[in-house]
């Protein structure tokens, strides 16, 4: 049964086999909440967990990440910003989120983000923004398929396009 789960300590040796494949393959991992050094595994879920909570930095969002597993198998990791700031307003939004290489194609991160949906609306969000780049069509087809709204689209720097599109959670 696929679920959101927090990183805990139990999970070290999936953490690291899951960060393993990403950079294997030489590819972004995504979400970047993840991407860190994890030889030291304690403060690796620190790092994580702390994100949580706001901390004095105005310009920094609390975020909570969550794996997507089915049993003990780490598939995908999704992080939830609890709010936007400018930046995230424009890349980012609420919500990111990747499936590992390996269990790609099979309709995981749709579901993925459904559920991380549900928690973006435990947290209080009534109204979710998701972005993608113009040209990832698969991450652009799992936003659609979750009930995505197109906005304006944002232009980057170095002219890369990043499509926006709000969900909306009330109800």
């Amino acid at each position: 049964m696929l679920r959101l789960v927090k990183t805990s300590m139990d999970q070290e040796a999936n953490v690291l086999d899951f960060l393993k494949e990403w950079r294997e393959r030489s590819e972004t991992i995504v979400p970047n909440a993840v991407d860190r050094d994890a030889s030291d595994f304690a403060s690796y879920v620190k790092q994580i967990r702390d994100k949580e909570v706001r901390v004095n930095n105005v310009s920094w969002v609390p975020s909570t990440t969550y794996w997507l597993t089915d049993g003990d198998e780490l598939l995908g990791a999704t992080n939830i910003r609890h709010e936007l700031n400018d930046n995230l307003l424009n890349l980012g939004g609420h919500i990111g989120y990747g499936i590992k290489p390996s269990a790609r194609g099979r309709g995981l991160a749709t579901k993925q983000l459904e559920l991380a949906l549900e928690k973006a609306k435990e947290l209080g969000i009534e109204r979710a923004l998701i972005t993608c780049d113009r040209t990832n069509e698969a991450s652009r087809r799992v936003i659609l398929n979750n009930g995505g709204v197109p906005d304006t689209p944002f232009t980057a720097e170095g002219g890369k396009i990043v499509e926006r599109f709000w969900i909306e959670l009330k109800g």
